[in-house]
């Protein structure tokens, strides 16, 4: 009896050991799935944008000759593929984990697996000893009491209950190994599939990047053209901040008028709102960073702020909103609920157009066409116009900037990330 006793008392630790190790690896098998599930969703995305990014440089090239866009859009190509490279690298050392983490568990579901056969083999060796009737009446009988007949009784009974479960439990371990032994072959395959791919990656950046050397030796040497193009930006970025500056001070007059014949005190903020804008303006800000792009496709060309040339050394320039390169003949939309304020032209021809939302601003220019008018309500996604497209340089970019009163803001930080 005491023999039996040590078996059974080894049987119940492994059984708790073995839920306990099937419970673990169910878990983490469902953790690492949903990780690689948010590395490939990146993945999608960054190829996504890739796709178009190299659409618009195939269009750059249809120009006669290497051009400014032409080098700005690829040196968004270039920043793509590395953000690509990033994440293959990121998706191989989480692999590589998932690698070690199955090796590990296959280690220990062999050894677990070894213990509870080793256990089981002892109980159908002293099964087998006491395998006629006439021992286990013996071992009923010899009891001293009927109480002790009666707990020798039950423990025959669960004696052959934990048999059963025993087994079961063994069949369940070997299951589960050879789910981990697959899931390790998987993995494996993957990495395999991942290195290559990087490797490709880096085959194609060192392409790019040696593309990108050669267009910025050809167009240093056009540097009075690329001059004249900042002198002509500047003109227009500079017509753009006057006509909003205009917009901003006619309202403070205004609110200035209104509050005098009311005898009330000067407004202190550029706006003041009625309740109804006080509700779109609140929920202008509610919504930063998940505001709508102005147009369905395209990729951040110029970012917001002061930045270096890309081509002219010890030259800054300054940028009140960001660009967006996108497709020909695409659309600019509003992205949020507003009143069209001003319609405009600019230096080159195209115009712009100012929604105000409450006390918030949205600018879009560089628009071949312009599809709504002064005081005209827009809805969020509301197309406004077309971009246009510069027939020399085949560039197609949206400019658009967000104010809050008097205060330049960073669109980028406003709509929602792709």
């Amino acid at each position: 009896m005491g023999m039996t006793g040590k078996i059974i008392s080894f049987f119940d630790l492994n059984c708790k050991q073995i839920i306990f190790l099937l419970f673990i690896s169910v878990y983490a098998l469902n953790v690492c799935g949903q990780t690689r599930e948010d590395l490939e969703r990146e993945r999608q995305k960054i190829r996504e944008e890739m796709n178009l990014t190299n659409q618009l440089l195939e269009e750059t090239k249809k120009s006669a000759e290497t051009n400014l866009n032409q080098l700005v859009i690829l040196n968004n190509q270039i920043d793509q593929r590395e953000e690509l490279l990033r994440n293959i690298s990121n998706k191989i050392s989480f692999t590589n984990r998932q690698i070690d983490n199955h090796e590990q568990e296959i280690e220990k579901l062999n050894n677990e697996l070894e213990e509870l056969r080793e256990s089981y083999a002892e109980m159908i060796r002293y099964a087998y000893k006491n395998r006629d009737a006439y021992h286990r009446l013996m071992f009923l009988f010899s009891a001293q009491d009927f109480n002790q007949a009666y707990m020798r009784m039950r423990y025959m009974q669960q004696y052959a209950h934990h048999r059963k479960l025993q087994a079961k439990k063994i069949k369940e371990a070997t299951e589960m190994l050879d789910q981990q032994v697959a899931d390790l072959e998987e993995r494996k395959n993957e990495q395999q599939e991942l290195l290559v791919e990087h490797r490709e990656e880096i085959h194609k950046l060192t392409i790019e990047k040696e593309e990108q050397s050669k267009t910025v030796e050809v167009l240093r040497r056009k540097e009075q053209d690329l001059m004249d193009q900042l002198q002509h930006q500047e003109q227009e970025a500079e017509q753009l901040s006057e006509a909003i500056q205009k917009i901003i001070e006619e309202e403070r007059k205004r609110a200035a008028k209104k509050a005098k014949a009311e005898g009330r005190a000067t407004p202190t903020k550029a706006f003041e709102l009625t309740p109804e804008e006080e509700i779109i303006s609140d929920k202008f800000y509610e919504n930063k960073g998940n505001l709508p792009w102005p147009s369905e496709r395209g990729i951040i060309t110029r970012t917001f702020g002061e930045q270096d040339h890309p081509v002219l050394p010890g030259i800054r320039v300054s940028n009140d909103g960001i660009n967006i390169s996108t497709t020909e003949g695409a659309k600019a939309r509003a992205v949020f609920e507003g009143i069209v304020v001003r319609v405009f032209s600019v230096p080159s021809g195209d115009n712009a157009v100012i929604v105000r939302h409450g006390e918030f601003l949205t600018v879009y220019s560089n628009l071949s066409e312009v599809i709504v008018s002064n005081g005209q309500r827009v809805d969020t996604r509301q197309e406004i116009g077309v971009v246009s497209t510069d027939p020399r340089d085949r560039k197609t970019e949206l400019h658009l900037q967000v104010w809050r009163g008097n205060e330049k803001l960073n669109p980028a930080e406003w709509i929602a990330r792709r």
